[in-house]
């Protein structure tokens, strides 16, 4: 390294600590429901990655992707520019025709769930199969084993479901059900890393899984996603389907890696056609950058420690709230430890309140709230002309739609923003209900 190079990391690293935010006002300093929680080594690494000028993916990129692959200790990941490009790749590559008889076809059902985010959903719709949408459960805001297993056809070839806001669905055993019925299953687990069921991480169950590394995730790039396998037969599909669609592997400014770039004959192309312009498949640029390589990296590290600090932050608000009258608290699923992503409340029936009063509240207070997503997807504008089937009714999900809301447990919160929470939530609820 040279002497200016470390000067202007050494600057970098100084001009964020300059930067770091006065102490806790109640009421004036916003309480984010979820945000990017960034040092000074996250600087650095943005910093020193610019400085090199590798603005396309690279060696940072790689050794993130390597590392990921070894946190989850699955065999390949592969980075891309979004959690829902993860999510789009993964449900693409099982159209591959070099799965041949086993993949996925238009008009094959997909089971998800009908309360999330639509990119869960948006994959499946882009590649003509038939969403099947099951309920949820309160508290959870999972679907069970029963309902997934119900919503079994003759034309089921997919499982594809999120853990909702950190909270394992029975990963482990839809597995299973996967299995036995010869089924495809992805698990979206983009709200859930860090999170385990019966000991093991959540995203190691699923053929493939998905990460995003949006600022409110568990560790953020800015903008990026991954998706995570230990099928070299999927991940190679996955790597061929994000960088264009190309059925050469070569790095970006890399060339002839196989050591016959000129000596292809693939489809009717002439032999002898430059293998870095063959197409094996419909695909995308979906790469990342080196940037977003360093900083993920450099979250990386910290992964656990996020993971304590949301576990610690969601039990103060559990604690807190749990005499509070009118609200349903969430909970987590038999036999996981969730590594939450929010605190779920639903505001009960016979409240004497509504979500709108509590949340128009909550907001007055600058402590910031969201729905559960989309709530009841099929209710949405979007889905008005898309096929899709409902497994018998989605009562939960219109209830999350009409009733539920959830705020942060994310780590850059503090325990008198926290404490503050509850006061807040303990007053209305008391006063109104």
């Amino acid at each position: 390294m040279t002497d200016t190079k470390a000067l202007v990391l050494e600057l970098a690293r100084k001009y964020h600590k300059e930067q770091e935010t006065r102490g806790f006002e109640p009421g004036v300093t916003p309480i984010l429901s979820s945000g990017a929680v960034l040092d000074e080594e996250d600087r650095g690494a943005l910093v020193e990655a610019a400085l090199e000028m590798r603005i396309a993916a690279g060696v940072r990129t790689r050794k993130f992707e390597s590392e990921f692959a070894r946190y989850f200790r699955l065999r390949k990941a592969h980075m891309v520019n979004s959690g829902s490009s993860a999510n789009l790749l993964a449900v693409s590559a099982l159209t591959s025709p070099k799965l041949k008889d086993l993949r996925l076809r238009p008009g094959d059902e997909a089971i998800t769930v009908g309360a999330g985010f639509p990119t869960t959903i948006n994959p499946l719709v882009q590649n003509g199969l038939t969403p099947v949408f099951v309920d949820v459960e309160l508290g959870t805001y999972n679907a069970s084993l029963a309902q997934i297993e119900a919503a079994i056809s003759p034309r089921t070839r997919l499982i594809m479901i999120a853990h909702a806001l950190g909270n394992p669905f029975p990963v482990a055993e839809v597995a299973e059900l996967a299995r036995r019925h010869d089924l495809f299953f992805i698990e979206d687990n983009c709200d859930a890393v860090g999170s385990t069921y019966q000991g093991r991480l959540t995203g190691t169950f699923g053929d493939l899984s998905t990460v995003s590394f949006y600022p409110a995730h568990h560790i953020t790039a800015g903008e990026g996603g991954c998706v995570l396998t230990s099928s070299l037969e999927l991940a190679r599909i996955v790597e061929s389907m994000r960088d264009w669609g190309r059925d050469c592997w070569c790095e970006p400014g890399t060339d002839n890696t196989c050591l016959k770039r000129f000596d292809y004959q693939l489809g009717t192309l002439p032999a002898g056609y430059d293998h870095k312009y063959i197409f094996s498949h419909v695909g995308y640029n979906l790469k990342a950058t080196d940037l977003q390589g360093a900083l993920a990296l450099s979250q990386l590290r910290k992964v656990d420690d996020f993971g304590a600090a949301r576990r610690h932050n969601w039990q103060r608000l559990r604690d807190g709230l749990a005499d509070v009258p009118g609200l349903l608290l969430p909970r987590a699923t038999p036999g996981s430890d969730p590594s939450w992503f929010g605190f779920a409340l639903t505001v009960l029936p016979d409240a004497g309140f509504t979500r709108r009063d509590l949340v128009d509240f909550l907001e007055g207070r600058r402590i910031g709230t969201r729905r559960l997503f989309g709530g009841n997807i099929t209710r949405h504008p979007a889905y008005e002309d898309v096929r899709y089937r409902i497994v018998d009714e989605l009562v939960n999900c219109d209830t999350v739609t009409e009733d539920t809301f959830w705020i942060g447990v994310y780590p850059g919160l503090t325990k008198d923003m926290l404490d503050y929470v509850v006061e807040s939530i303990t007053e209305f609820c008391t006063r109104r209900g």
